[in-house]
Order: structure tokens, then C-alpha cells, then sequence
């Protein structure tokens, strides 16, 4: 259980970004804890599906000061992260209290109350790096109440021997709604691919150019104040040997957004096509309300940053938020609050948003 004194910080979230912003804190001097709603590490990769192997997943960027070289890359993600990250809170000594579910930060003068199942925390800033896995987020289209056979979303994904012989309809238009359809298709009676907009496959190798300038799109959406798009959103999808074979043998044939859902599947129009599972690869949204107290939105429904900082309120940071999404993006903005929070605390100047 906590003390009963007031920290300097307190992070909420010991994924890839609070675990970043911990390591930075704690070459900060300053006094602080990491509360986390996991019962282990690991963050979100803890309930990944089985059958994403490290391989597959979007590069994982190695955690500052500490190297990540897993030697069997073929294991599942969700063993081999996690495995990293209770090696590095090992490693640092990092003071991460778990499970500890949040339920509200607010403010007490010039304090913050951090409120949770096992009492409350005191603390002068803030970290929130409490990511998007909690907050799936399924479109509502008309009729989808009625449906009735199996809805899943990403978070549910149960592997691809749960939709033997089942016509499944994956809706989504990202990299896990990719993986599913070519590891799903094998064992399908069906399978149709449908988005909201048409796919663009991105060919060639993405360089740190191409992933600045794609970081900076979504960057500028969210110093406006308006809610963060993901960065895959604005990259494309990689034109691998696997996307190339599922192109070909039509398994990735994309159609457009149905118009309704029916008891027994989707339609467009007059024509509906059975279905058995309706599996939403939809994306999700950053898990934030139990800020809502502090007040942190901008007209424009997201919140808007300085760097890391909320502009609503200079003592509340965001990392993993927007542009800091991706592993090696909560690196750098892990390390960037911790300085911009030194600063803060000690009256010193800081540059926000400093790599």
C-alpha cells in the first residue's frame, strides 16, 4: 500500500512509455511511483492473441539503457515482452505498484489526488501513460443490434482455429485487421475484408524520414487540440511477401463499408452477405477519462499538448498519447516528461516536448 506523504510524480501505466518515463525519473532525483492496473509486466502486450508471434508485431524499440535482443523471435509476443519488461523493472528498480486500478485524478490546490482502488496518491505532476487497450472502439451501423451471430473485437481475438468452417466479416482497416484475414482464411468457410476507405499499401522500406514526417501529421492534430489519429493511420500498410500473397489469392480483397447488419449478416444495398462472426478490427481510443476531472479537453474533443505537457493544466503530462503511440515514439516522450517535469518542479527552464 501507498505512504502517506506526497511524491513529486506519480505515472500511471507501466507500458512501453511509463516504464520510459520512470527510467528518466528516476535520474531526475525526484520522489515517485508507477501505479499499474496489470497484475504483472507488460502493459498491453500481455493480452495480445497467441498466435502473434514477435516476429509479426510492429518493431518493439528497446527501452532506454536497457537492450532488447529476444534470441527466438518466432515466440509469441505476449510472453516475450512482458519477460523484457519484469527484466527491466527488475534491472532499475523501478517502484511500480500493481494491480492498482484509477479511477479519477484531481485537484487539490496545487496538488494532484490520484484516486484508486487502494486508496489515493498525492503527488505535485503527473504522468498518464495509460495507452488505448482498455478503450476498443466498434462503429455502430444500423442493425447491428439484431445480429445474430459472434461479435468480437481485437481484444477478443480468440486465434484462428475459434472460426473453423464459420463466414467470417473482418471490418477494419489496419495491421491487425491484415493478420487476422491471412490467418483466419485457411480455416474459414469465408472470409470478406471490408473498410471505410480504400487500403494504401506502402512499398519500399519506411525510413526515419518517412516516420518523422508521419509522426509530425499526427503531432499537429494534436497541439490543435483535436483527437489523435494513429500513426499507422497516416503510413500505410507494409506491402510485405505475406500482404503481396494475400492480394493475389484474393483473401485481401477489399470491399467498402456495408450499409446495414442483418440477423444473419451485411448488406449493401440489396445484397447481403451471410455471415457467422463479425470481427471488429476498428482501433481504439486513449483511455483518459479518469482525467476528466482535471478538465483536460479542448473544444475540439482531444487534448491539446505541449509537448507532453496538457495545456489545460501544466502539471499533468501525456505520453503514448497521439504522436507518442508507437514503442520508440513513448521512448522519446517518456524521457521528455520526466525532464520537462524536473524543470517544472524545480523552476528551472525546459524546452517542451525536448527529445
Amino acid at each position: 500500500m501507498r505512504g502517506v506523504d506526497v511524491q513529486d510524480v506519480v505515472v500511471i501505466g507501466a507500458g512501453q512509455a511509463g516504464l520510459s518515463a520512470a527510467y528518466g525519473l528516476a535520474r531526475t532525483g525526484l520522489d515517485f511511483t508507477v501505479l499499474d492496473g496489470e497484475v504483472g509486466p507488460g502493459g498491453a502486450w500481455r493480452h495480445r492473441w497467441d498466435s502473434l508471434r514477435l516476429s509479426d508485431a510492429h518493431r518493439v524499440h528497446p527501452l532506454p539503457g536497457m537492450d532488447f535482443a529476444p534470441e527466438d523471435a518466432s515466440r509469441p509476443a505476449n510472453r516475450v515482452v512482458p519477460e523484457y519488461f519484469a527484466a527491466y523493472e527488475r534491472e532499475f528498480a523501478l517502484p511500480v505498484v500493481r494491480p492498482v486500478r484509477v479511477s479519477a485524478v484531481r485537484s487539490v490546490g496545487e496538488l494532484l489526488r490520484v484516486e484508486t482502488d487502494r486508496g489515493d496518491w498525492t503527488a505535485k505532476a503527473l504522468v498518464n501513460a495509460t495507452g488505448t487497450w482498455n478503450r476498443p472502439f466498434v462503429p455502430h451501423y444500423p442493425g447491428v443490434e439484431t445480429f445474430r451471430g459472434r461479435q468480437l473485437h481485437t481484444v477478443d481475438f480468440p486465434g484462428a482455429e475459434a472460426f473453423a468452417g464459420q463466414r467470417v466479416v473482418v471490418v477494419g482497416g489496419g495491421s491487425s485487421a491484415v493478420q487476422f484475414l491471412l490467418q483466419i482464411a485457411p480455416v474459414a468457410a469465408a472470409t470478406t475484408w471490408v473498410t471505410r476507405t480504400p487500403p494504401r499499401w506502402r512499398s519500399g522500406p519506411f525510413d526515419e524520414n518517412a516516420g518523422r514526417e508521419a509522426v509530425a501529421l499526427v503531432e499537429e492534430r494534436v497541439r490543435q487540440g483535436l483527437p489523435p489519429r494513429a500513426v499507422v493511420s497516416v503510413t500505410g500498410l507494409p506491402l510485405t511477401d505475406a500482404n503481396r500473397a494475400g492480394i493475389e489469392s484474393g483473401v485481401l480483397e477489399r470491399r467498402p463499408m456495408f450499409t446495414a447488419v442483418t440477423p444473419t449478416g451485411v448488406r449493401w444495398g440489396e445484397h447481403e452477405e451471410p455471415a457467422d462472426v463479425l470481427l471488429w478490427a476498428t482501433g481504439f481510443r486513449p483511455a483518459v477519462g479518469h482525467l476528466a476531472p482535471l478538465h483536460p479537453r479542448s473544444p475540439h474533443g482531444g487534448i491539446a499538448l505541449d509537448g507532453t505537457r496538457a495545456v489545460a493544466d501544466p502539471r499533468a503530462h501525456l505520453v503514448g498519447y497521439g504522436p507518442s503511440a508507437s514503442t520508440i515514439g513513448a521512448n522519446r516522450a517518456g524521457r521528455a516528461a520526466a525532464r520537462e517535469i524536473a524543470a517544472f518542479l524545480t523552476g528551472s527552464a525546459a524546452a517542451p516536448g525536448a527529445a
